[in-house]
């Protein structure tokens, strides 16, 4: 574990992190939408569950990523902002930076990996930011990003490894509590775990009865192995429908303190899991989600019976689905 991450554990607090979401909240609230809790009662319709959807597809740029970009950009200094920021990303996180960074009149680059979608890679560089491609996959992408960020004296703005990213997702979890402050469980899909950690560490400060459940795919299962390993690992991911948790994590990333802490438990599922929950969605709502928002919902319908006469929200981490996607589930 990084030093970094080791101060992180050390002085991580609920009540603290509860402050500083509440404070990215004021200071994000006009860059955002407070995004739906809307109730699903079809998806389980034999168990009597109080199931909601955090409805993250909403929101600006189609995911949440746009809430802790947003809070970082809007944290920086004068001289930060001038200077300009870097971000990588085959996504969401590059469309988020790239919104929120347009908005405040900061200039972005945003470095993607060779597999970035062509569809992605325009809309990123319709949202006025320019694109550089580096290395094979997310992590080589976003190690380069990083350096070069360093090089140039500029902000890298990580898609999960910065408090100030993860208390911007935190907020998710202040609207939740605010429309629905009985809820038993939260479903959360992770990849470097900025959204879980900002959702849970709010949860803990404020509502600790709260269940805070990982939701991973079996192909991809990097955050779960590390944190059972008590370590970043390293592990052979196989492709995967949700294609925004996909990816390694960073060396020293703080999101393993955290989410060792604020995680209760763990639940994987796999790719025809996914899919099927993608098109149960699909077919009860209308709403197309992508693959990583699925795998919440593909992990709450395999423990639903867990939660006879209880409340449970899943979130909707977002709704940009790419092409590859749709024609592999089928929709």
């Amino acid at each position: 574990m990084s030093q970094e991450a080791d101060k992180t554990l050390s002085r991580f607090s609920p009540a603290d992190f509860a402050e500083q979401v509440s404070a990215a909240r004021a200071r994000i609230r006009s860059s955002i939408v407070e995004t739906p809790l809307e109730p699903v009662p079809g998806l389980v319709a034999d168990l009597p569950v109080e199931l909601f959807f955090k409805r993250e597809d909403v929101q600006h740029t189609g995911s949440f990523k746009v809430r802790g970009a947003a809070n970082k950009i809007l944290s920086l200094t004068p001289a930060q902002r001038n200077a300009g920021v870097i971000a990588a990303s085959n996504g969401n996180h590059g469309l988020a930076v790239a919104a929120a960074a347009r908005r405040a009149g900061v200039s972005a680059e945003v470095f993607v990996s060779a597999h970035v979608s062509q569809s992605k890679a325009q809309r990123i560089e319709q949202m006025g930011a320019k694109i550089r491609r580096v290395g094979n996959d997310p992590l080589e992408a976003e190690l380069a990003a990083r350096r070069i960020a360093g090089e140039l004296n500029k902000v890298f703005i990580s898609p999960y490894n910065d408090l100030e990213v993860i208390c911007g997702q935190g907020t998710i979890a202040a609207e939740l509590v605010q429309q629905n402050n009985g809820l038993d469980a939260v479903y959360v899909a992770v990849g470097g775990g900025g959204l879980i950690g900002g959702i849970g560490g709010y949860l803990k400060g404020v509502s600790a009865e709260t269940e805070v459940v990982g939701c991973w795919p079996e192909n991809s299962p990097v955050m779960y192995e590390s944190i059972r390993a008590g370590r970043i690992t390293n592990i052979h991911e196989r492709p995967t429908l949700s294609e925004s948790t996909a990816g390694g994590l960073e060396p020293g990333s703080v999101t393993l303190p955290i989410c060792e802490q604020v995680i209760d438990s763990s639940v994987l599922v796999s790719e025809d899991e996914i899919a099927e929950a993608m098109r149960r969605v699909h077919n009860l709502q209308g709403w197309m989600i992508e693959g990583a928002a699925a795998v919440a919902v593909a992990a709450f319908l395999k423990e639903a019976e867990r939660y006879e006469g209880k409340s449970v929200a899943i979130v909707i981490c977002g709704g940009n689905v790419s092409s590859e996607v749709l024609r592999r589930v089928g929709i």
